[in-house]
Protein backbone atom coordinates (compact mmCIF):
# COMPACT_ATOMS: atom_id res chain seq x y z
CA UNK A 1 0.00 0.00 0.00
CA UNK A 2 1.77 3.70 -0.78
CA UNK A 3 2.22 5.81 1.80
CA UNK A 4 -0.67 8.44 2.16
CA UNK A 5 0.35 11.83 0.08
CA UNK A 6 1.12 14.98 2.26
CA UNK A 7 0.10 18.04 1.29
CA UNK A 8 2.27 21.24 2.12
CA UNK A 9 0.27 24.13 3.42
CA UNK A 10 -0.15 27.19 1.13
CA UNK A 11 2.65 29.53 1.50
CA UNK A 12 1.81 32.45 3.12
CA UNK A 13 1.05 35.92 1.62
CA UNK A 14 4.13 38.12 1.45
CA UNK A 15 5.41 39.93 3.86
CA UNK A 16 6.41 43.65 3.38
CA UNK A 17 5.80 44.33 -0.57
CA UNK A 18 3.12 44.45 -2.84
CA UNK A 19 1.09 41.16 -3.48
CA UNK A 20 0.98 39.13 -6.55
CA UNK A 21 0.08 36.12 -8.40
CA UNK A 22 -2.35 34.13 -6.73
CA UNK A 23 -2.08 36.53 -3.06
CA UNK A 24 -4.02 39.18 -4.84
CA UNK A 25 -7.44 39.01 -3.14
CA UNK A 26 -9.97 40.64 -5.50
CA UNK A 27 -11.86 38.67 -8.43
CA UNK A 28 -11.30 41.40 -10.77
CA UNK A 29 -8.49 43.78 -11.76
CA UNK A 30 -7.43 46.14 -13.77
CA UNK A 31 -4.35 44.99 -15.97
CA UNK A 32 -1.38 47.13 -17.21
CA UNK A 33 0.64 44.90 -19.44
CA UNK A 34 4.35 44.70 -19.74
CA UNK A 35 4.58 47.79 -22.38
CA UNK A 36 2.37 50.17 -20.27
CA UNK A 37 -0.71 49.02 -22.46
CA UNK A 38 -4.08 49.27 -20.60
CA UNK A 39 -5.75 45.52 -21.13
CA UNK A 40 -8.77 46.54 -18.98
CA UNK A 41 -10.45 44.96 -16.34
CA UNK A 42 -10.00 40.94 -16.37
CA UNK A 43 -10.44 38.36 -14.02
CA UNK A 44 -7.91 37.67 -11.68
CA UNK A 45 -6.83 33.68 -12.72
CA UNK A 46 -7.33 34.84 -16.06
CA UNK A 47 -4.57 37.97 -15.60
CA UNK A 48 -2.24 35.44 -14.15
CA UNK A 49 -2.34 33.56 -16.81
CA UNK A 50 -1.76 35.67 -19.26
CA UNK A 51 1.17 37.32 -17.14
CA UNK A 52 2.75 33.20 -16.43
CA UNK A 53 2.59 33.25 -20.85
CA UNK A 54 4.80 36.46 -21.47
CA UNK A 55 6.79 35.27 -18.37
CA UNK A 56 6.51 37.22 -15.61
CA UNK A 57 3.80 37.75 -12.47
CA UNK A 58 0.82 39.65 -12.06
CA UNK A 59 1.75 42.67 -9.31
CA UNK A 60 -0.44 44.47 -7.49
CA UNK A 61 0.82 48.03 -7.85
CA UNK A 62 -2.14 49.69 -6.80
CA UNK A 63 -4.16 47.92 -4.49
CA UNK A 64 -6.90 50.40 -2.62
CA UNK A 65 -8.40 51.48 -6.25
CA UNK A 66 -11.34 50.11 -7.53
CA UNK A 67 -11.04 47.23 -8.78
CA UNK A 68 -6.85 47.12 -8.09
CA UNK A 69 -4.54 47.94 -10.77
CA UNK A 70 -2.05 45.03 -11.45
CA UNK A 71 0.76 44.94 -14.03
CA UNK A 72 3.18 42.31 -15.33
CA UNK A 73 6.18 42.46 -14.24
CA UNK A 74 9.16 40.57 -12.77
CA UNK A 75 8.34 40.31 -8.44
CA UNK A 76 12.17 40.22 -7.63
CA UNK A 77 12.78 42.72 -9.82
CA UNK A 78 10.20 45.36 -8.87
CA UNK A 79 10.98 44.59 -4.59
CA UNK A 80 14.85 45.49 -5.85
CA UNK A 81 13.97 48.99 -7.57
CA UNK A 82 11.59 49.69 -3.94
CA UNK A 83 14.37 48.82 -1.97
CA UNK A 84 17.03 51.03 -4.36
CA UNK A 85 14.63 53.64 -4.23
CA UNK A 86 13.38 53.83 -0.21
CA UNK A 87 17.91 53.70 0.66
CA UNK A 88 18.04 56.41 -1.91
CA UNK A 89 15.72 58.52 -0.22
CA UNK A 90 16.97 57.77 2.75
CA UNK A 91 20.39 58.68 2.20
CA UNK A 92 19.21 62.02 1.07
CA UNK A 93 17.77 62.86 3.84
CA UNK A 94 19.34 65.67 6.39
CA UNK A 95 19.50 65.09 9.79
CA UNK A 96 19.49 68.17 11.81
CA UNK A 97 22.34 68.45 14.17
CA UNK A 98 22.82 70.73 17.62
CA UNK A 99 26.08 72.80 17.44
CA UNK A 100 26.91 74.58 20.41
CA UNK A 101 28.79 77.89 20.55
CA UNK A 102 30.04 79.11 24.17
CA UNK A 103 30.68 82.38 24.99
CA UNK A 104 31.56 84.45 28.16
CA UNK A 105 29.20 87.53 29.24
CA UNK A 106 32.44 89.77 28.77
CA UNK A 107 33.30 88.97 25.85
CA UNK A 108 34.89 91.33 22.98
CA UNK A 109 33.11 92.98 19.61
CA UNK A 110 35.38 91.50 17.72
CA UNK A 111 34.72 87.93 19.14
CA UNK A 112 31.34 88.18 19.67
CA UNK A 113 30.94 89.45 15.66
CA UNK A 114 33.24 86.07 15.06
CA UNK A 115 30.74 83.97 17.04
CA UNK A 116 27.81 85.01 15.01
CA UNK A 117 29.23 84.22 11.62
CA UNK A 118 29.55 80.65 12.88
CA UNK A 119 25.98 80.84 14.12
CA UNK A 120 24.56 82.07 11.12
CA UNK A 121 26.88 79.37 9.30
CA UNK A 122 25.37 76.51 11.13
CA UNK A 123 21.96 78.02 11.04
CA UNK A 124 22.59 78.13 7.05
CA UNK A 125 23.56 74.62 6.80
CA UNK A 126 19.90 73.61 8.91
CA UNK A 127 21.56 72.70 12.11
CA UNK A 128 20.47 74.58 15.22
CA UNK A 129 22.43 76.35 17.42
CA UNK A 130 22.26 75.80 21.72
CA UNK A 131 24.10 78.84 23.10
CA UNK A 132 25.92 78.75 26.26
CA UNK A 133 27.23 81.53 28.53
CA UNK A 134 28.96 80.44 30.98
CA UNK A 135 29.88 82.76 34.41
CA UNK A 136 32.77 82.44 36.41
CA UNK A 137 33.00 83.85 40.10
CA UNK A 138 31.69 87.24 40.58
CA UNK A 139 29.81 87.02 37.40
CA UNK A 140 27.40 85.16 38.58
CA UNK A 141 25.89 88.64 40.23
CA UNK A 142 25.56 90.18 37.10
CA UNK A 143 23.40 88.01 35.06
CA UNK A 144 21.62 90.68 33.36
CA UNK A 145 24.42 91.00 31.33
CA UNK A 146 24.48 87.52 29.63
CA UNK A 147 20.80 87.99 29.46
CA UNK A 148 21.76 91.12 27.74
CA UNK A 149 24.13 88.87 25.30
CA UNK A 150 21.72 86.48 24.33
CA UNK A 151 19.00 89.29 23.87
CA UNK A 152 21.49 90.92 21.42
CA UNK A 153 22.13 87.55 19.56
CA UNK A 154 18.21 87.30 19.22
CA UNK A 155 17.98 90.61 17.60
CA UNK A 156 21.02 90.07 15.13
CA UNK A 157 19.74 86.77 14.33
CA UNK A 158 16.15 87.33 14.29
CA UNK A 159 16.07 86.72 9.79
CA UNK A 160 17.65 83.44 9.45
CA UNK A 161 16.46 82.18 12.91
CA UNK A 162 13.99 81.70 15.74
CA UNK A 163 14.38 81.07 19.46
CA UNK A 164 13.07 77.38 19.98
CA UNK A 165 14.44 78.16 23.90
CA UNK A 166 14.33 81.12 25.46
CA UNK A 167 17.13 81.93 27.66
CA UNK A 168 17.59 80.20 31.08
CA UNK A 169 19.28 79.67 33.65
CA UNK A 170 20.99 76.10 34.33
CA UNK A 171 23.47 76.38 37.68
CA UNK A 172 26.14 79.09 36.21
CA UNK A 173 25.11 78.37 32.63
CA UNK A 174 22.57 80.37 30.62
CA UNK A 175 21.24 78.26 27.78
CA UNK A 176 19.50 79.49 24.46
CA UNK A 177 18.67 77.03 21.77
CA UNK A 178 18.16 79.03 18.17
CA UNK A 179 16.73 76.62 15.20
CA UNK A 180 16.28 77.79 11.42
CA UNK A 181 13.14 79.19 10.05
Amino acid sequence: MAAPVQRRAPTPPPKGGPRYNNFILSDKVRVIDEEGENLGVLYTKEAIEQAAAVGLDLVEVSPNAEPPVCKFLDVGKFKFEAQKKANAARKSQKKQDIKEIKMRPNIDDHDYQVKLKKIVQFIGDGDKVKITLRFRGREMSHQQLGMALLERVQEDMKEASKVEALPRLEGRQMLMVLSPK
